[in-house]
């Protein structure tokens, strides 16, 4: 008898730490990628006042600048959530992006977020009354299939 009740302790002991590594596994683990000033760090920042160079002095480097003429800062953050073997789900993204005129004034201010798949606009901050209501992806890309190699040849 007494070697059956420790084979039923030995039994339930690895059973329960089964039951508590299989619930480990299915805890949610949290990755953050990116960088996202702090809003009192960007409540400084004044359309049509600061530049460039006080914008990253500021608020630090962007992660990404403007592909044309170096038209914008972007500051990209997002986290990510993982559960168990499944693949990793993005559940919050936030895009902020500054733009500058050509002598490097900043003259808009705006913050995204993504909303069901869709890059909403969260704030924006305008000196400029002729800013259209694209949104934020359609302005990054508007100049796709806009390139013309017959200008190239000269």
């Amino acid at each position: 008898m007494g070697i059956f009740d420790n084979t039923v302790i030995v039994r339930r002991v690895l059973l329960g730490a089964a039951l508590a590594g299989g619930l480990a596994a299915c805890t949610p683990q949290y990755q953050n990628h990116g960088y996202m000033p702090p809003a009192e760090n960007l409540d400084q920042i004044v359309v049509g006042v600061d530049t460039r160079a006080s914008v990253e002095e500021s608020i630090g480097i962007p992660s990404t600048a403007g592909v044309v003429n170096e038209s914008g800062f972007y500051y990209v953050r997002s986290q990510r959530r993982t559960i168990g073997a499944l693949a990793p789900k993005e559940i919050e993204r936030q895009v902020l992006a500054i733009s500058f005129n050509e002598a490097g004034v900043v003259t808009n201010i705006e913050h995204f977020g993504l909303e069901r798949g869709q890059v909403v606009p969260l704030a924006r901050r305008v000196t400029t009354p002729g800013v259209r209501d694209n949104g934020f992806l359609r302005q990054l890309l508007g100049n796709i299939g806009r390139f013309n190699p017959a200008g190239l040849s000269g």
